[in-house]
């Protein structure tokens, strides 16, 4: 079984660099589901109906969120009527839910989505209370459960590494999102848990975590806030990691990082 997991796609341009290499990348290795963070693909912050309809047409199966889940308001219906998770330790009672069992292949694959607390804006509840409800209702339940994989979108390093050596041997895969830049610590944990602690960011390559530069720079020198401006052209780059499982057990065998470029005109 194989899963790639995309790092966080960045508006427009990302989802253009999505629609021309993922379709490239499912036939290149065989690949069973496609799961992407999707919180920044409508211009950068946010999820709409329309940017949605259009990475199901780049050959992505699933979508996980982040911290800019709600930032379309107008939009909260995505997630009852996509493919589309948002965090699940937000507080009762928001939109959408925490993690949804999906079948790929004819087994059963949980998908988990996790938001931090270090270096947050807001208070969440606890992930590693949360993620032990979750495998405790997932237990309960009937299905048999091939692969569980959880997206924890948080900002600190050393949250994620615990939260991987947390669940090492009781997840498949431990997949950190939110920066926007790969790590270079992808590796099969001693449980047989596939970990990273960042996949990336799928978006404009040569600017600051898929932003124009300029303005970002401008920021930094003046202490000013600019607006964030993304390009809708030129160069971008697809971040994730491809994920292979044993077919028997669900353990994860490899966790490879994927990096692929492109000029979107």
């Amino acid at each position: 079984m194989k899963i790639l997991f995309i790092g966080d796609i960045v508006g427009k341009i990302g989802r253009q660099a999505a629609k021309k290499i993922v379709p490239k990348l499912r036939a290149e290795y065989k690949l069973d589901l496609v799961i992407a963070n999707a919180e920044n693909a409508a211009h950068g912050s946010g999820i709409t109906a329309d940017t949605l309809k259009e990475l199901l047409s780049a050959k992505i199966d699933f979508f996980t969120s982040g911290d800019h889940a709600f930032k379309n308001k107008k939009h909260l219906c995505v997630f009852n009527e996509y493919p589309l998770i948002r965090p699940a330790n937000y507080p009762p009672g928001v939109p959408g839910e925490g993690y949804k069992i999906i079948e790929t292949k004819g087994k059963n694959i949980a998908i988990v989505n996790l938001i931090g607390r270090v270096f947050m804006r807001l208070d969440y509840d606890c992930p590693f209370r949360k993620i032990d409800e979750i495998l405790a209702n997932i237990n309960l339940q009937e299905k048999k459960i091939f692969a569980i994989i959880v997206d924890i979108h948080a900002e600190a390093t050393s949250e994620k590494i615990c939260l991987g050596h947390y669940l090492d041997g009781r997840v498949s895969a431990v997949l950190g999102t939110h920066t926007h830049v790969l790590t270079a610590d992808n590796r099969i944990l001693e449980n047989h848990t596939a970990y990273i602690s960042d996949a990336g960011m799928t978006g404009a390559a040569e600017g600051s975590l898929g932003i124009d530069k300029k303005n970002i720079i401008k920021t930094f020198l003046e202490q000013i806030k600019y607006q964030h401006e993304i390009p809708e052209s030129g160069p971008a780059m697809l971040n994730g990691v491809l994920i292979e499982f044993d077919e028997k057990n669900g353990k994860a065998k490899s966790i490879k990082l994927i990096t692929k470029t492109i000029n979107i005109k």
